[in-house]
């Protein structure tokens, strides 16, 4: 059962006036960090969804095993990303996935070893989603088996993949991640990274 996963990093990150997928972290900028970590999931295919300033942050990429794709339309919000992400990793080329992890390149807490116990949960329950569990809440990173891709795809552009995770909360596993919800938006969250 191959899982791929889809890399969210195509937003302008308007709150921090520069490219948060560009900070360096680390000593690794946030995109190719959590790239490296999403290669380390199962050995299936790695989509990173580019937007804003795609020709800079993709180069970040260079030399990584993933797939790029450039959604033109990022700025409406990350559900669009989450499809064209998707369905680049489910066309032909890539292979059958199923099941697909999706995560954002700035939560700072999000290491491989997060995503291989979100793989393996999933293995292990059965469930249609594992998600990561922090401040009170369900998020990504996230894995979604093929059961619920169809809900994936009907996402409207300014939705994410939460309101997928809250629909049911009987087919949801859950996997800590301490301090999941530290990422980076604003001058405040950069200053305090560095």
């Amino acid at each position: 059962m191959t899982v791929g996963v889809v890399l969210l990093a195509a937003g302008g990150s308007s709150r921090l006036g520069r490219p948060k997928q560009l900070v360096v972290h680390q000593g690794q900028t946030l995109v190719r960090r959590a790239a490296e970590a999403a290669l380390s999931v199962d050995g299936g295919p790695v989509v990173v969804v580019l937007g804003a300033q795609h020709e800079a942050v993709g180069a970040e990429l260079a030399g990584l095993a993933v797939r790029t794709v450039v959604h033109a339309d990022w700025a409406a919000g990350p559900g669009g990303s989450l499809r064209a992400g998707l369905r680049a990793l489910t066309s032909d080329e890539t292979g059958d996935v199923e099941a697909v992890v999706v995560l954002l390149c700035d939560q700072l807490r999000v290491d491989a070893a997060h995503l291989r116990a979100l793989v393996a949960t999933w293995r292990h329950t059965g469930c249609a989603v594992v998600a990561s569990a922090y401040d009170g809440a369900r998020g990504v990173p996230a894995l979604f088996s093929r059961t619920v891709f169809a809900e994936l795809e009907a996402l409207q552009p300014e939705q994410g993949a939460r309101g997928v995770i809250a629909r049911d909360a009987s087919r949801v596993a859950e996997v800590p991640l301490p301090g999941g919800d530290e990422d980076v938006d604003t001058a405040a969250d950069l200053a305090r990274l560095t």
